[in-house]
């Protein structure tokens, strides 16, 4: 607490000092004063705050040279008695102000500032920042006259000088920031707020410091980097202040055109300020842009954050205060701001954000249409080098130029039309775009991935439709860029373009791209897709909302012309593989036995010479299929339901291709469908496909009576069952119907097409019928099995018993060196006619109607029997897998079954035993679905017709196999080998063989027990051993003397 609380006290202690003081100017006396200023209470020493500051200014006055020490505690001492006190008169502001500048001023004819110390600098600099701010009121403002300017001026030029030559940080930075103060653009809340005319007034006044202030400062600004941060941070902000209070738009505005006359007295300070009129401003606006343009560029990629986030609160300073005197510098100003959207640093990039939110709200840019224009400008400029940039930057350099572009569009936001409006600007625009998404389409993995047979025939719909969802958009490769992030950006671009811009131009520059060229046509389609998707405001980030919303008729107008055009046959058609099934005729080579030659079927997976389309054109039409896919399914989203209306032309194009061949283009086209169940609030895709069936079947039953369709048709009716149940039987069982009547007529020419129908119907009918319905007969016959195996006095045989039984043997017979007993007899094994058969649980099924999958079975197993010695390889594979499928769905009405299993055993014998090793491979799985669902009614045949043929053909390949290395295991005769082996046992056990046949089984897996052979065949001879050994245990013993005599 203060010693001296009134004046006449603190009088009467600082007077002996202050005399001392005035009489002897040295630092001990002012220490001493200094010392008695701290006992002295705020209030009396503002009552003698002019007697206390008489002996410090008589001190600075003193004529002749001085101390640095003495000068330096004067004006500490100064300071401390400014910052205690309030200056409430105009002249001793004015003079104050005045005496500590000129502690500063150079030596005459000297530029720069005085040589004095740093410490000296940093307390002159100090105490005026204290002066300015102990100034009462409007005292301040008498600071800031026409009759003071050369003051004002003097003091302006001393600070600029030490904030650019000084090397010491913190003087820099005491000097810009006291220069902020004299420019009453303080940061601190202790100066009122200048009202219109006062800030007027300044303005005038530091018109005429700008240039000295603005060149200096970027002088600062683009200094060295390591001068540090704060004081570019500094010098940053008192730039965009005083350049925001000198041309200021609200100023500018308020500005007579002609400067007024001034009286005689007045007419030497006129030639001091600036008027500032349109002249004036716009040559001060050109030269700011100089200069703003060179801060921009250093700014925006100094290494300190700081910086870069000083630099967008320039942007939004000047674009808020000077939108239109300073509109020839936003180009620079803006690209700035866009620029930092994605800056490293989340403070800079919130911040980003925040403004450009901000510019969008107050509409800076819609109620400018010079700044609009500036902005189209800078857009149809980036858009021009963009393909370059595109191809030059790497991956980091992309995203910034891309979201520098996204960035503009945003800016521009309705005032877009302006840019789309312009033919220059939408042809500059639009072909940046086409050239920029240019797909890769060199891969040859993409055509190579097929989609073979009926991979998800048995998987239920839910199940697809939820792995669907899982993996729904296909990754996109392009040709000048890899990083997810530039794609994204692209996407954005054209979402705001649809969002903002005129929809029917924009549909149909694109719709025109899209059939000028096939360069153009994917990227022309993506951008549609994602135009669309924009315009209904489908995953679009704006900063702002568009002035009119989009009438839903228009945005389904638009739509349907483009589904339209997606769908067009010359669009939806294209080549995507070489299939030669159906060009190329397989000349019939008869094979010997069971033995795989290699390159016996490689005539069907080469393309005929005759076509010469390229992989890059099956690439690239591949591609736009699924593009167009993926805008159907971007369509749906949009509409809703809404899109119900358009699936009587959609629908089916998209079931076309979930039946495609090509796995990516299916795939997408399933993704597809599940979008449309989502959209259109189907439950399912079945419940699309079964609630959409009328007019599905009709269309597929027009097409199959028109060659040129049949095939296009097929995939529809695959695509149908695939993912469909058992209620669209009775709708498709016409067509049905109709396909195995036309295949009647064209077994040579659409065998492959229509057997590939059958197969998905057969497939389609085993998920639906085979499992409930055999569940029963399997039931039945497994009791049958148990309770005759009981009444022989047999028991199952385990594979621990068999091990047990032959190291038993091997050790008696080291003991006792006798011969093992024979195994007997063997058994005779007849098996009666068919017309001798025993009648069981199903004898009546004859003498009822089938039900109509059943029939349907039937129906097609009789074309299957005329198509296994077709001539063409694939066609009898084919013929072979419906084949099976049709005896799974007639398991359960075996006096059906079994006489078509009589009639077909000829032709299946031969595919076994003379044929390709595809199809023998193919047959044998046949065989052994045949014996599992028909039992003993096989086994004398199987023992007179096929078992010789495999024994013998495992026992002559069983050296080769013996011999190979690990390459073996990837042969198809390995394959083959592995079949057999795994089949036989299954078959002896279903058959009910004899031990006669079960001993050349036994025969034929005894000679691959051996530790030479590959692992997966002793394994598989191992299992049949055991499968084997259940029907007839006995025959283990006749096994294991012939194992010895083979050791």
């Amino acid at each position: 607490m203060a010693v001296f609380d009134t004046p006449q006290e603190a009088f009467g202690a600082l007077r002996p000092v202050c005399v001392q003081l005035t009489r002897a100017q040295t630092v001990e006396n002012v220490a001493r004063l200094q010392a008695h200023l701290a006992a002295v209470s705020a209030s009396a020493l503002q009552e003698l705050q002019e007697y206390v500051l008489f002996p410090l200014r008589f001190a600075l006055k003193v004529p002749g040279p001085k101390q640095e020490r003495l000068v330096q505690s004067v004006v500490q001492c100064i300071s401390s008695v400014l910052a205690a006190t309030c200056v409430k008169k105009q002249e001793l502001l004015q003079e104050l102000f005045s005496e500590l500048c000129t502690c500063l001023s150079p030596p005459s004819g000297s530029g720069r500032p005085a040589p004095l110390s740093e410490e000296l600098k940093l307390a002159v600099i100090q105490a005026l920042h204290t002066l300015m701010h102990s100034a009462y009121g409007d005292v301040i403002l008498s600071l800031y006259q026409p009759s003071t300017l050369p003051l004002l001026g003097f003091a302006v030029s001393l600070l600029l000088g030490l904030a650019e030559h000084e090397k010491a940080k913190q003087i820099k930075i005491s000097a810009l920031k006291c220069l902020q103060v004299l420019v009453l653009q303080c940061d601190c809340q202790e100066h009122r707020h200048l009202d219109e005319d006062e800030a007027q007034q300044c303005g005038d006044l530091f018109a005429s410091f700008l240039p000295g202030i603005s060149i200096t400062l970027s002088r600062v600004i683009t200094g060295d980097i390591k001068q540090g941060h704060k004081p570019t941070v500094s010098a940053i902000r008192l730039f965009y202040l005083i350049v925001g209070l000198v041309m200021a738009d609200a100023q500018l505005a308020r500005i007579p055109k002609n400067k007024e006359k001034l009286l005689a007295e007045q007419s030497r300070i006129s030639e001091l300020t600036v008027h500032r009129g349109p002249d004036w401003s716009k040559s001060t606006a050109e030269k700011l842009s100089l200069l703003l343009h060179k801060m921009v560029e250093f700014s925006s990629v100094h290494p300190h954050w700081k910086v870069r986030l000083e630099l967008v609160e320039l942007v939004h300073h000047l674009l808020r205060n000077c939108s239109q005197s300073l509109v020839d510098s936003f180009s620079h100003l803006l690209k700035a701001l866009v620029g930092l959207v994605n800056d490293e640093n989340s403070e800079v990039q919130s911040r980003c954000n925040e403004v450009l939110q901000g510019i969008a709200e107050q509409r800076i840019v819609a109620q400018n249409r010079a700044l609009a224009d500036v902005l189209s400008e800078n857009l149809h400029s980036l858009a021009t080098a963009l393909p370059r940039l595109m191809n030059s930057q790497d991956d980091t350099g992309k995203v910034s130029t891309l979201s520098l572009f996204l960035g503009y569009l945003k800016l521009l936001g309705p005032k877009i039309n302006i840019v789309l409006n312009s033919i220059s600007h939408l042809h500059r625009l639009s072909k940046a775009l086409m050239q920029v998404l240019e797909l890769d389409v060199t891969d040859v993995k993409i055509v190579e991935d097929r989609r073979w047979g009926c991979e998800s025939a048995c998987r239920p719909s839910g199940s697809l439709q939820h792995g669907v969802q899982k993996g729904r958009c296909q990754k996109k490769y392009f040709r000048f860029f890899t990083e997810e992030k530039v794609f994204q950006l692209l996407q954005q671009v054209c979402r705001v373009l649809g969002y903002y811009g005129n929809l029917y131009l924009l549909v149909d520059h694109f719709m025109g791209l899209y059939g000028e060229s096939g360069m153009y046509r994917k990227q022309a389609a993506m951008v549609l897709n994602e135009l669309i998707a924009g315009a209904a405001g489908v995953g679009v980030d704006v900063l702002q909302e568009r002035e009119v919303s989009l009438n839903t008729d228009d945005l389904k107008g638009s739509i349907t012309s483009i589904l339209d055009e997606y769908t067009d046959q010359a669009n939806w058609y294209l080549i995507t593989s070489i299939d030669t099934e159906e060009i190329s005729h397989e000349h019939s080579v008869q094979h010997s036995g069971l033995t795989a030659r290699p390159g016996a079927c490689s005539s069907i997976l080469l393309p005929s010479p005759e076509l010469h389309v390229t992989t890059r054109t099956m690439n690239s039409n591949i591609w736009q299929i699924c593009i167009q896919l993926e805008g159907v399914s971007c369509f749906a989203a949009v509409l809703g339901k809404e899109f119900r209306l358009l699936l009587l032309s959609a629908l089916y194009p998209v079931l076309e291709k979930a039946g495609d061949k090509t796995l990516l283009i299916s795939e997408t086209a399933l993704g597809t469908l599940v979008d449309i169940c989502e959209a259109c609030s189907y439950d399912s895709l079945q419940c699309l496909i079964n609630e959409n069936s009328d007019y599905l079947v009709n269309g597929i039953s027009l097409n199959l009576r028109q060659l040129a369709h049949q095939a296009r048709a097929s995939q529809v009716l695959d695509t149908m069952l695939r993912h469909s149940d058992a209620s669209l039987l009775p709708l498709v069982e016409d067509v049905i119907q109709d396909v195995l009547s036309t295949l009647d007529q064209s077994y040579n020419n659409q065998a492959s097409t229509f057997l590939r129908v059958l197969h998905s119907v057969m497939a389609a009918l085993v998920q639906w019928f085979g499992s409930s319905c055999g569940e029963k007969h399997r039931q039945r016959q497994t009791a049958e099995w148990q309770s005759r195996a009981l009444s022989q006095g047999q028991h199952m045989v385990t594979r621990q018993e068999v091990e047990r039984f032959f190291l038993d043997y091997v050790r008696q017979k080291q003991i006792a060196e006798g011969n093992f007993p024979d195994a007997g007899d063997e058994e005779a094994d007849e098996i009666p006619p068919l017309a001798k058969l025993e009648p069981n649980d199903s004898a009546t099924e004859g003498e009822t109607s089938l039900p109509s999958h059943a029939q349907l079975a039937k129906d097609v197993m009789e074309r299957c029997i005329h198509l296994l010695s077709d001539g063409n390889l694939r066609v009898r594979l084919k013929v072979l897998d419906v084949l099976e499928l049709c005896v799974t769905v007639l398991h359960p009405h075996g006096n059906h079954l079994l006489p078509m299993a009589h009639r077909v055993w000829p032709a299946l014998v031969t595919r076994l035993i003379s044929d390709d090793p595809l199809a023998v491979l193919r047959a044998f799985k046949v065989l052994c679905t045949l014996a599992q669902k028909c039992g003993d009614f096989l086994r004398q045949r199987f023992s007179k017709d096929v078992l010789p043929k495999l024994t013998g053909s495992l026992l002559s390949q069983a050296p080769a196999s013996a011999r190979a290395g690990p390459v073996y295991n990837h042969t198809l005769a390995f394959k083959l080998q592995l079949a057999v082996l795994q089949g036989l046992g299954s078959l002896c056990e279903k058959l009910d063989m004899g031990e006669s046949d079960l001993n050349k089984v036994a025969d034929a897996c005894l000679i691959y027990l051996s530790a030479k052979q590959p692992m997966k065949l002793q394994e598989a001879a191992q299992r049949s051993f055991l499968l084997s050994s259940k029907t007839v245990p006995q025959h283990l013993c006749y096994s294991s003397s012939q194992l010895d005599s083979k050791v």
